[in-house]
């Protein structure tokens, strides 16, 4: 099969039609991404899913990039709409602003399909099946990573730990923190979380708001990240400043962060895939168009990976 594309204008941005040269494809699909040039996931993430569009003779797909930007994903949404696709992927920008943007896609009949990160439960109504990971499991399996490895180092009682979320409002980043909140507390009751700050899913931003806890904090155990990536921009500041011994742990694991893992630098996170999270999506919106009755909460599984069992795990290649 051949890539065609051609640029669509509208009141959003350029996006690109993917499909089938050979004839008219059976289904007309939309995607609305967050921001695929934010970090390496998104961007694998995107070329993923053009990736399975392409091999599916049966699909075109309309594919669109926020940009970060909530008003332009509405915009998106809305012009999706106007183009009559038949279902509409959305990777949300923030899980509350768009819920009336998904309501509209829900009352024109098209069904929307939420994708990595859900929206608030408030539009749960308006939307057909969620497609990814579960956060707060993830958010969980770092605090057992954490507390584990504190019980091996003999310091569970005494340890106290920072937390690096992720961009503000993001439900990804909500999760991963509620469930990395909840979950230490009953593993490691005596554990302290001395401080949250928000690193937007960005490894300079993150490295800046590592400085800034290891100016305040004289004892520092450990280090939670939402994902590799703004962890190892925390390791980069407690290396330079020479403050060893601290235990990192995050979540998505990126190759950054496996090699890090490597070296002993890092030790562990969730492992999740992008182009599992990308083929889950545009198969959950087939299947949606389909008739197939599919979970609401479609998850896929994400493990736990340490310096312990790395070597069960394929490199990411994001």
């Amino acid at each position: 099969m051949t890539l065609r594309t051609m640029l669509t204008l509208s009141t959003a941005m350029a996006g690109l039609v993917f499909a089938n040269a050979a004839g008219a494809a059976e289904y007309r699909i939309g995607i609305t991404q967050n921001n695929v040039g934010v970090d390496s996931y998104q961007t694998t993430y995107d070329k993923s899913f053009k990736e399975a569009v392409e091999a599916n003779d049966a699909v075109e797909a309309v594919v669109l990039d926020a940009g970060g930007d909530v008003a332009r994903q509405i915009a998106q949404i809305e012009d999706l709409i106007q183009q009559q696709v038949q279902a509409i992927i959305i990777w949300p920008t923030n899980g509350e602003a768009v819920i009336p943007a998904v309501r509209k896609a829900h009352n024109a009949g098209i069904p929307v399909i939420v994708t990595n990160s859900n929206i608030a439960e408030a539009g749960f109504d308006f939307v057909k099946s969620f497609s990814g990971p579960d956060n707060i499991t993830q958010g969980s399996r770092s605090a057992e990573i954490m507390c584990d490895k504190f019980k091996e180092m003999g310091i569970e009682t005494t340890a106290q730990v920072v937390q690096i979320s992720g961009q503000p409002g993001y439900t990804t980043a909500i999760e991963r923190q509620k469930g990395f909140d909840d979950r230490l507390p009953e593993v490691c009751p005596d554990v302290t979380i001395v401080e949250t700050q928000p690193g937007d899913w960005n490894r300079e931003k993150s490295q800046k708001v590592m400085e800034a806890f290891l100016v305040k904090y004289d004892k520092i155990d450990g280090v939670y990240a939402g994902d590799d990536n703004m962890g190892v921009g925390a390791l980069n500041a407690a290396k330079a400043a020479g403050r060893e011994g601290i235990i990192f742990v995050g979540a998505t694991n990126f190759a950054v962060g496996y090699e890090a893992m490597e070296k002993g630098e890092y030790w562990g996170s969730i492992y999740q895939s992008p182009v599992d999270d990308a083929k889950a999506a545009l198969k959950t919106a087939i299947d949606v168009l389909d008739g197939k009755e599919l979970p609401f909460l479609n998850y896929f599984d994400t493990p736990k990976i340490t310096q312990d069992n790395m070597s069960d795990f394929t490199k990411p290649v994001f």
